[in-house]
């Protein structure tokens, strides 16, 4: 195996995106200008998360699958926040819809194209159901507490939580994920390594060499100014993103899927990597774990910013959408209950994704 060491694209775009969001922070770019700066975000985010891989490679797993479920859910949360700021009346369902589609790209999209690489290769993929069915139960109750109960209370109206309702679902999606975490990092963190080959060795978890400590903190510090400069980027080329939906005339739901898809882009590709190095086990942590991490994150600011700033927001499901979830959980209990996978289910999982992008693009 070889050591993993930076390129110098890797240092030098997170400080270049810096640059360039503090000379257009004040600014009114123009619209060419706003789409290289649409670019540089991208490759900002692409940019984050090997950085947060890289720390993740020095740290093992299970706890380098948590950083970069992390990392990628800051990276959602602050894009979010910064739309909603800049637009509070026309964003009210955003943060349904971004998590809507990070749950259901991770679970569907990520999983289902991991499955596939390891499966045409080996015919079954094989990983700890008791590490993964425990992800998915605690994913159930997050979801459908924050997700599908919105759309079915009756002490307020349409698809929204009373203070108290959202405040409960703040606290219930914060304290559960940290439970899951706790679970995932001490007090089971076997659950979630590699099963062991069918000789009983372990199998090898990384393909190259843990990185050296100077290159992991380099990396820690290259992706915190990444962080800071996707968040602010995202601000600056907002007006780019809606004035193209409505331009197009696209459902506003396609600013939210396009958030999920870039953000959780590179994570995707890191899936598929593990995947096609026989690391299952690393393909579903980082797909279960980052849809964990979207609600459990996620709603606990949204609620935050709905006591401060007096933001009503949209967080119930109409009834394709909870359909759709609740197919994706039976078919995921499903998948994972017996601890590996064949070709079938990465098919099906894959159909669902593509029947949500259907209805997204035509409800």
């Amino acid at each position: 195996m070889k050591r993993l060491s930076l390129d110098n694209v890797y240092l030098a775009v997170p400080p270049v995106a810096l640059v360039a969001l503090l000379l257009s922070w004040d600014a009114k770019p123009q619209t060419l200008i706003q789409v290289v700066l649409g670019l540089l975000l991208v490759a900002t985010v692409y940019v984050a998360v090997h950085h947060a891989e890289t720390v993740a490679l020095k740290v093992g797993e299970p706890y380098g699958t948590l950083i970069l479920a992390v990392a990628v859910t800051i990276i959602e949360v602050g894009m979010i926040v910064v739309l909603i700021l800049e637009n509070p009346e026309g964003t009210r369902s955003l943060a349904r819809d971004t998590v809507f589609s990070a749950v259901m790209i991770t679970m569907n999209a990520i999983v289902g194209s991991s499955l596939l690489i390891k499966t045409l290769r080996n015919r079954e993929a094989q990983f700890r159901a008791e590490g993964v069915s425990g992800a998915l139960a605690v994913l159930a109750a997050l979801s459908i507490i924050s997700l599908v109960l919105p759309a079915t209370t009756t002490s307020s109206p349409g698809l929204t939580f009373t203070p108290f309702q959202l405040g409960f679902a703040a606290m219930a999606s914060l304290s559960l994920y940290l439970v899951f975490v706790g679970v995932q990092t001490v007090r089971h963190r076997d659950f979630f390594l590699p099963p062991p080959l069918s000789d009983g060795t372990v199998r090898p978890t990384q393909h190259v060499k843990s990185p050296t400590s100077k290159v992991a903190v380099t990396s820690f510090m290259m992706l915190m100014i990444a962080l800071i400069s996707v968040v602010g980027l995202a601000k600056v080329t907002s007006p780019l993103i809606q004035s193209a939906v409505t331009e197009f005339g696209l459902p506003q739901k396609v600013v939210a899927v396009s958030i999920a898809i870039v953000v959780l882009l590179p994570e995707w590709i890191s899936a598929l990597r593990a995947a096609r190095y026989g690391r299952t086990q690393t393909s579903l942590n980082l797909a279960y774990g980052s849809a964990l991490a979207s609600i459990g994150l996620t709603i606990p600011v949204i609620a935050v910013i709905s006591v401060l700033f007096s933001y009503e927001v949209n967080l119930g499901l109409n009834a394709t959408e909870t359909n759709l979830l609740l197919l994706t959980l039976v078919v995921s209990a499903l998948t994972v209950i017996s601890g590996k996978a064949t070709l079938l289910q990465a098919a099906v999982h894959l159909g669902i994704f593509g029947a949500f992008l259907m209805v997204v693009i035509a409800p």
